[in-house]
């Protein structure tokens, strides 16, 4: 008789995966990984407001979770009315912002022979103007992709706010209790995959916003006392920080165009960008091996393959959500005594 509880449970099991696996790929396919981020984001947010909001409301403790969902909810509303004047251009023209920084990119990477000192640039080899035309027709492609994005952009908005309120809703919700096998299981799924959140994004966003602050002081303090100013700052630092939370690739990406930004002002402003950005990233493997690698032991090897595999498969989309898939698959695997 006890064979059958433990066959059930077995199913259960299998079951639950196999649920985790396809809700995750749907999530890819429908371009859903904002809303799935930002519902855990919600649901962290109103764990961690509830018990700090209980001692203010005494007798009315109870509450307290659900004034924390409010508060979630509400939150970003009151942010963006607050500072809509300011932020109304940048949250609707993003598109458009990063149409034009590509194609300033692709021409500033066309005339980079120009740019540089006439001794530098006579030591560049001829087989460089065929790269610098690869690349430039690289980013005017990309541009041209971002031109259709704008009805997307807006959507992927709409996506995340809604999420967030799933996320602030599902954290008040009483947790239930006796639930059956298939329920139970896919229970814990859940919990791994928001542990996993928790150690990744959580702790990538500080970093991120790190990188973030450090790189606004440099482009809108430093650079202007030294006389001298790059184009399209704003959209800049909105790169940095979103391309910071991907791990290693992250960086590398906005040191890119930072650095070719500062080469369309000078050589030296370039080099200054360059010196800046190193010292930057030299602090953040700091962080990153203290705060991530120490807590999800996960290589530096092993996240650049995923993370190559993923955005090969759900392209952009998959460098964000390959380094938390891949430490949820971890803990799941290490649960089961695989690895």
């Amino acid at each position: 008789m006890s064979a059958l509880p433990d066959a059930r449970l077995r199913a259960a099991t299998v079951a639950s995966h196999l649920v985790m696996v396809a809700a995750l790929l749907i999530v890819m396919w429908q371009g859903l990984l904002p809303g799935l981020l930002c519902v855990c984001v919600g649901f962290f947010s109103t764990r961690w407001f509830s018990p700090r909001l209980a001692p203010l409301l005494h007798t009315q403790a109870r509450r307290a979770p659900a004034l924390a969902a409010a508060l979630v909810a509400l939150l970003p509303i009151v942010l963006l009315a607050i500072a809509l004047p300011r932020t109304r251009g940048l949250l609707l023209d993003a598109p458009a912002q990063y149409r034009e920084l590509l194609s300033f990119l692709a021409r500033t990477v066309l005339d980079l022979r120009n740019r540089l000192p006439h001794d530098v640039a006579a030591q560049l080899p001829e087989g460089s103007v065929e790269i610098q035309h690869a690349i430039a027709s690289y980013l005017v492609s990309k541009a041209g992709t971002l031109a259709t994005t704008g009805r997307a952009w807006l959507s992927g908005l709409l996506f995340s706010y809604v999420g967030l309120l799933i996320g602030a809703l599902a954290a008040v919700r009483p947790s239930a209790a006796g639930l059956k096998p298939l329920a139970a299981q896919l229970h814990q799924r859940v919990l791994r995959f928001g542990e996993s959140f928790r150690q990744i994004i959580v702790a990538q966003f500080w970093i991120s916003l790190f990188n973030t602050s450090l790189t606004a002081i440099f482009l809108l303090v430093i650079l202007p006392l030294a006389d001298s100013r790059l184009p399209y700052t704003t959209a800049l630092i909105a790169l940095t920080f979103v391309a910071g939370l991907i791990p290693i690739v992250g960086n590398l990406i906005c040191n890119t165009v930072i650095t070719l930004v500062g080469v369309s002002v000078s050589p030296s402003v370039a080099l200054a960008c360059l010196a800046f950005l190193i010292l930057i990233h030299k602090a953040e493997y700091f962080i990153n091996a203290k705060v991530i690698g120490h807590r999800t032991h996960m290589g530096v090897w092993e996240l650049l393959t995923v993370m190559f595999v993923m955005e090969a498969v759900f392209g952009p989309a998959g460098l964000v959500a390959a380094p938390l898939f891949y430490a949820y698959a971890k803990q799941e695997l290490q649960a089961g005594g695989w690895v």
